[in-house]
């Protein structure tokens, strides 16, 4: 047993060295260990006790709020699953005021177990929180056919992995219902998610997949291991621009350590990730083990954390200046609507002064976006479109329907370039230009003069193409591989040299990247649109930087624009964005420019 009087940092730093044996630390590990233990004798896994904070304990004076429920939720986003919820509805509650909410995962065993009805009654009370519904739902079970036989237990199936199916259930199908009888507030600012555990995982992945539903975050002794996915948060975290999220997070240095990794380590590095990348979070470690006792304890001050400051928006971070990040993201600049109600809107190109043009291919029609942002109509009855590129002679070129190339002078003409060519990407040079023939599998080269020849046979069906900006090697993806290509422009064009080279991000349960189209920037960047975003890929195919997509849809279509190309233009099904960025495009069919050695 430890002494009494040993200060909480040497019982941690006690702990932790214990843990830490397992992982074959150094002798002098051994050295500082045997100090700590010459204190006493330490018993492994002993959890501190906790004094109950008096705002877990009704009060006198105070009005009490009331547990409605359980009731029961059928869901279509995990069909055939039965679940109960139960509401938590403050004495304070006025039905003609939208009112703030906070989900709780695992049902109202969990909210016992922190005594968060009773901190809720304390805090609203004294104005430290605002009315809060508090809504505690329990994961989806499947009932057995059979009397004999076990249901299947869906919570670590909605809890532990990552993407939106979660995400989607909580705002299309519990929110709806419970809304159905409590007046709650649409606002992500007046909605909180929590949990313990795969619950915890559960409420921040859902409020990361949808930033703009959910801002705050309630994480204990939460599971960020490889159950199914969760360890890859503090990457993905570290290379996706800051989201406006507000999270707290617990642990004690006795959670678990099991086959699928350290519990009390995994929490530790989410704090480093989210702190890395510039979010506003706040944590309380302890010593305990995987259970609620410090959770509880320190409720009334986690919730006051989270909303102190109330009404006041959480707004996204500025994540760390200099060589720890990429700084292409200019913390004012976000995603701008430049032009909506199209049927199909994608292959973006820019032209030498910077304007930039796209397609509605269903309706085959091509516009035109200028430096005002304003969008006319370039060419009419165009038919579909799947790419355009722009040449050095100032013709547009484009991949078209049946079979063809075609190219556009200023006036917005069409005429004929190469017949019998099945095109789906294009991408062009000072001299020429490379196209991808879908149905061939192969990449061509042609010149202005429209003299074409194979230049290589793909592995993979073209999505996007793009020169490196030295027009030294030249960028090819697709949506079936989590990698992109890279081939070695030599004499005459020709390519060699192929390699899988870029690495792309996949979301949880997805085999397909979504990549639609590639651009470049002078630093020699790669981007690239994806089912997770616009990953930004550096001279060495390492993903950098994740910029977040305006729509939860991929972008069908990526290029720079602008007087100064500083300017990334997205096309989004029916919609374009723009936005500012502190980078620089290229134009690929001018002269190639020099690229910095990269950072090895």
């Amino acid at each position: 047993m430890l002494p009494a009087n040993i200060q909480p940092t040497q019982r941690l730093m006690t702990s932790v060295l214990m843990r830490n044996l397992n992982h074959n630390l150094s002798r002098c590990a051994f050295v500082a260990l045997g100090c700590l233990l010459s204190l006493g004798t330490l018993a492994i896994g002993q959890e501190e006790s906790y004094t109950t904070p008096p705002e877990a304990v009704q009060q006198a004076g105070v009005p009490e709020g009331k547990i409605e429920g359980p009731f029961k939720l059928n869901s279509q986003i995990y069909p055939n699953t039965e679940r109960d919820y139960w509401v938590y509805v403050p004495a304070q509650y006025d039905p003609q005021k939208p009112t703030c909410s906070i989900i709780v995962q695992d049902g109202l065993d969990r909210a016992k177990e922190w005594r968060l009805p009773q901190v809720l009654d304390n805090l609203i009370h004294s104005k430290e929180v605002p009315p809060i519904i508090g809504i505690f739902v329990k994961p989806g079970v499947v009932p057995a056919t059979s009397g004999m036989a076990q249901p299947r237990f869906n919570r670590s199936f909605e809890y532990d992995g990552l993407g939106d199916r979660y995400a989607r259930f909580l705002i299309s199908e519990l929110l709806p219902e419970v809304g159905k009888t409590y007046n709650l507030s649409a606002k992500a600012d007046d909605r909180a998610l929590a949990g313990a555990s795969s619950g915890a995982i559960a409420a921040f992945n859902a409020a990361w997949e949808r930033p703009e539903e959910f801002h705050r975050v309630l994480s204990t002794i939460g599971t960020f291991v490889g159950l199914r996915g969760a360890n890859r948060f503090p990457v993905l975290i570290r290379k996706t621009e800051p989201k406006p999220l507000r999270i707290f997070l617990q642990d004690g240095s006795n959670d678990l350590d099991i086959y699928a990794g350290d519990w009390f380590a995994a929490n530790q590095d989410m704090l480093s990730a989210l702190q890395y990348a510039g979010y506003e979070v706040h944590h309380a470690w302890g010593e305990g083990g995987h259970n609620g006792k410090h959770a509880a304890a320190i409720m009334p001050d986690a919730l006051r954390w989270l909303w102190r400051d109330y009404p006041q928006p959480i707004k996204a971070g500025t994540s760390s200046p200099g060589e720890k990040r990429v700084d292409i993201v200019l913390a004012d600049a976000s995603w701008e609507q430049v032009s909506s109600g199209h049927e199909q809107a994608e292959a973006p190109a820019c032209n030498a002064a910077g304007d930039v043009f796209f397609c509605d291919s269903r309706a085959g029609r091509i516009y035109r976006v200028g430096e005002d942002g304003k969008t006319r109509v370039f060419a009419e009855q165009t038919g579909r479109i799947s790419s355009m590129a722009f040449g050095s002679d100032g013709h547009l070129y484009a991949c078209s329907e049946g079979r063809q190339i075609v190219k556009f002078d200023d006036t917005g003409k069409s005429f004929p370039f190469l017949a019998d060519t099945a095109c789906q990407s294009i991408a062009s040079l000072p001299d020429g230009l490379y196209f991808s023939d879908s149905a061939a599998s192969a990449l061509f080269w042609s010149d202005y003069k429209g003299q074409k020849r194979q230049v290589d046979q793909l592995p993979l069906a073209v999505a996007g193409i793009v020169p490196t900006a030295d027009h030294a090697f030249l960028n090819v993806g697709g949506e079936q591989s989590p990698f992109t290509w890279q081939f070695r422009i030599a004499e005459n064009r020709a390519l060699d040299a192929r390699q899988r080279f870029g690495y792309l991000h996949l979301p949880d349960g997805e085999l397909t990247t979504g990549l639609s189209s590639m651009t470049i920037d002078n630093q020699g960047r790669c981007y690239v649109t994806s089912k997770l975003g616009v990953q930004v890929l550096d001279q060495l195919g390492r993903v950098n930087v994740i910029l977040t997509s305006p729509l939860p849809s991929p972008a069908t279509g990526i290029a720079f624009g602008g007087l100064n190309m500083d300017r990334l233009y997205l096309t989004c099904r029916e919609k374009v964005y723009r936005r500012k960025l502190n980078a620089t495009g290229v134009k690929t069919f001018e002269a190639p420019i020099e690229l910095p050695k990269p950072q090895l």
